[in-house]
């Protein structure tokens, strides 16, 4: 009996592996993401923080040198949370060309795939049409010697 064998099997492997780079590529981007997300949480958390200390400076007596100093420390957490917007709106970035990067080559792994699938179903048709011909040649065979 006579095995299947697709032609264009090494490119279908060279996508699986691209693919799976692809995956590897995109965690990696996605990590990245949390990560900066992670940070400008703990920004916003400390600017939250700072703003209160300001808010108490400014109750009761009121010492300037630490109401200069709170209003500082406020200022410092808005710029460095605007530059971590900046690297949260970065990471997203690379993350989504990784997504999409990624859809192309599962798109592609599967166009080969389903190559692969009608090539396969074209082999198993080829076979039956093949012993379908043989079957007839034994059936003519027989019916010719009686």
């Amino acid at each position: 009996m006579a095995k299947f064998r697709y032609r264009m099997q090494n490119i279908l492997d060279v996508k699986m592996k691209l693919e799976s780079q692809a995956k590897i590529a995109y965690g990696i981007a996605n990590q990245k993401y949390l990560e900066e997300q992670k940070k400008l949480q703990e920004i916003i958390l400390r600017r939250t923080s700072y703003e209160k200390i300001l808010k108490e400076s400014m109750m009761g007596t009121i010492d300037v040198r630490q109401v200069s100093h709170a209003r500082a420390d406020v200022n410092t957490m808005k710029t460095l949370m605007r530059r971590q917007m900046i690297e949260v709106h970065k990471a997203e970035m690379q993350m989504e060309d990784a997504r999409k990067a990624l859809n192309e080559v599962m798109m592609e792994r599967k166009t080969h795939e389903k190559l692969k699938e009608k090539a396969f179903e074209q082999f198993k048709a080829e076979l039956n049409a093949e012993e379908s011909k043989e079957i007839d040649q034994l059936v003519s065979y027989t019916y010719n010697n009686r």
